[in-house]
């Protein structure tokens, strides 16, 4: 008498409860999938992967508590037979680039179909070696390009030079009086232009690119982006 197949288990990360639900919902309905976790941030995500060790991670590329390349790695740290699948609002070519090289296993917009969802997940768990891009050709055509070289602008050089000095998100957009996710937008585009894949690589890449520190970030008050 043949045992049932193992079920591939899940964990659900979106800091919107209503997406989360959703989601949750979607894949209670398949025989061969079970949701063991769901959270709404990074730091809980990571601990909830390291307690469950689930086979797939959906996780939210805006999920609140780190920048979600470095929540990619930490989950990776923690629970290695995860494979991590992202889901986002948008297509970024050089944040997808910097992703892939932190291990993750798809990148897919949140405008598809939930078979097609469906079909991702058993794909990349059928297959360790699989890599699920929901993107555009012209965009997959950025990704195989590689990590932008692109000059930081003052504005990035500004909140990069305090991510160097260990400053949030959130005392970033004090002193520069910016919104978070404005300094969370601007951390995204120095990411994609020196292809990093963490705020400290971020750091000791521009400084191996010789990009001039500031010599006092706080005293730029523009208000703005």
């Amino acid at each position: 008498m043949s045992s049932a197949p193992a079920l591939t288990t899940i964990l659900v990360i979106d800091d919107h409860a209503l997406v989360r639900e959703g989601l949750c919902g979607i894949l209670r309905t398949q025989q061969d999938m079970r949701v063991v976790g769901e959270a709404g941030d990074a730091v809980t995500a990571v601990a909830l992967a390291a307690k469950e060790h689930p086979d797939i991670v959906l996780l939210d590329i805006e999920i609140p508590g780190g920048e979600v390349t470095e929540t990619v790695r930490q989950i990776r740290d923690r629970s290695p037979r995860s494979r991590v699948i992202i889901l986002s609002m948008y297509e970024g070519p050089q944040l997808v680039q910097a992703l892939l090289a932190a291990g993750i296993r798809g990148y897919l917009l949140k405008s598809i179909h939930w078979q097609e969802l469906v079909v991702a997940i058993r794909a990349v768990h059928a297959d360790r070696d699989r890599v699920v891009l929901g993107v555009s050709q012209e965009s997959l055509r950025h990704v195989r390009q590689g990590p932008g070289t692109g000059v930081l602008s003052t504005r990035e050089q500004e909140i990069l030079a305090l991510v160097g000095q260990a400053l949030s998100n959130n005392q970033i957009a004090s002193r520069l009086y910016l919104t978070e996710a404005t300094v969370k937008r601007h951390l995204r585009n120095i990411f994609i232009k020196l292809g990093a894949v963490s705020r400290i690589d971020a750091v000791n890449k521009a400084a191996e690119l010789g990009a001039p520190p500031l010599a006092d970030p706080g005293r730029a008050r523009t208000r703005g982006g």
